[in-house]
């Protein structure tokens, strides 16, 4: 569905600036640079946990924290990014974003403590949120307006393939070769795509005059429910991102990496495969089965003692994470007008990484405390939790596209 260009911030409607429109080659360009960047994410999460616990000799609520540290500054940077991409351009922010992530790749080659480590993350996680924010835009700017959706639909797959590369190969250098082979893939992936990045033409966009305007909810109340059972899931991914590897380990399971890759490649699967399922049986139905499904995979990884159960596990997991995000998303859609369907979405989408900012100190102390089989049913429940808004939550269905939500 074709989205029309929205002036939130009052005055003047944006005006056009009129230039060559990219074709495919820039598509392929921006989505080769995303990938490259979420390669080096997913190459930290099987890493992490035993670096922190191992050379580093800290504690399970370190490996908590270290894990989540990366998503405080994601959430000050997302819409700080959106705003910057508006004003200077896409290509500038995603080119930022990257450098910034390379800068954190390095910060990790020189780390001796938590406190560096946790800096790292934080440089990281601020990239991060401009490469996403900035390179999402980006892909709409470059997709004609009946294709949106799709273009979308292929940066979020493009983040998603990263993210179930980056353990495989992440695993293999530790292995291989070492902490610091791991390191610098996360600084040289993102360098290599700031590089392809900053080669790419930008197409025309919208300019928005800096007329003072009424000033908006930042947080409109119909995106706080929906968004709660957001974050609420997202204590699942947490528990997945740190503790999956170590509660494998401490059962004498190996091969502990490759469940991040099932979990990944079942979101990415189905993306593709169940992208209509919200539109077609309902968002509130979707979202509350999709919880459901969650919280059932959470469960057999918790209580899993082979690694084809903990695999299963993930795979649950994976489709049911993968069908909540739209899935909300069109409940916030559903319940506003469209002159604050942005700010809805802005405020929504805040709280996937507020979930796992705060679900990584929850499933570090859990750990400590409890063990790591109780991380897991801890996330469950959250999971559940989600399954209890999703279903309260009233939604008013919206002629919107379920692939341009995410």
């Amino acid at each position: 569905m074709a989205v029309r260009p929205r002036n939130l911030e009052g005055g003047q409607p944006p005006r056009r600036v009129q230039q060559r429109t990219p074709g495919a080659g820039a598509t392929a360009g921006l989505i080769l640079s995303a990938l490259l960047a979420f390669v080096a994410i997913g190459a930290t999460l099987p890493v992490l946990p035993p670096f922190v616990r191992g050379p580093l000799h800290a504690s399970d609520l370190a490996v908590g924290v270290v894990v989540g540290a990366f998503a405080l500054t994601s959430i000050v940077c997302r819409p700080l990014a959106g705003r910057q991409a508006d004003l200077r351009g896409r290509r500038i922010v995603l080119v930022c974003g990257s450098l910034a992530m390379a800068l954190g790749g390095a910060l990790y080659l020189l780390s001796d403590s938590v406190a560096t480590v946790v800096l790292a993350r934080l440089v990281v996680g601020a990239g991060e949120g401009a490469v996403y924010t900035a390179g999402a835009t980006w892909a709409v700017d470059l997709a004609p307006e009946d294709r949106r959706g799709l273009a979308l639909g292929l940066f979020g797959l493009a983040v998603w393939g990263g993210l179930s590369l980056g353990p495989v190969a992440g695993e293999l250098l530790r292995s291989s070769s070492g902490y610091d082979a791991v390191w610098a893939l996360t600084a040289l992936a993102p360098l290599a795509g700031a590089a392809l990045a900053s080669r790419l033409p930008e197409p025309a966009r919208a300019l928005r005059p800096q007329a003072g305007g009424a000033r908006r909810a930042l947080f409109p109340r119909p995106a706080r429910r929906p968004g709660a059972a957001l974050a609420l899931a997202n204590v699942g991914y947490a528990a997945l991102a740190g503790f999956v590897v170590l509660h494998l380990h401490a059962r004498h399971i190996g091969g502990g990496a490759s469940v991040f890759t099932v979990f990944a490649l079942a979101v990415f699967a189905s993306r593709l495969v169940l992208s209509r399922v919200p539109d077609r049986a309902g968002a509130r139905p979707t979202a509350t089965a999709a919880a459901l499904l969650e919280a059932l995979g959470l469960g057999v990884i918790a209580s899993a003692h082979s690694l084809p159960v903990a695999l299963a596990g993930a795979l649950v997991v994976g489709v049911g994470f993968s069908m909540l995000f739209p899935s909300l998303a069109l409940m916030v859609v559903g319940e506003v007008g469209e002159d604050t369907r942005g700010t809805a979405l802005g405020a929504f989408t805040m709280f996937f990484d507020i979930g796992v900012g705060l679900g990584a100190p929850l499933a570090g102390a859990t750990a400590a405390l409890a063990g790591y089989p109780a991380v897991f049913y801890l996330a469950a429940a959250a999971a559940l939790g989600t399954a209890l808004l999703a279903a309260g939550t009233d939604p008013r269905r919206s002629p919107a596209s379920v692939e341009q939500l995410g």
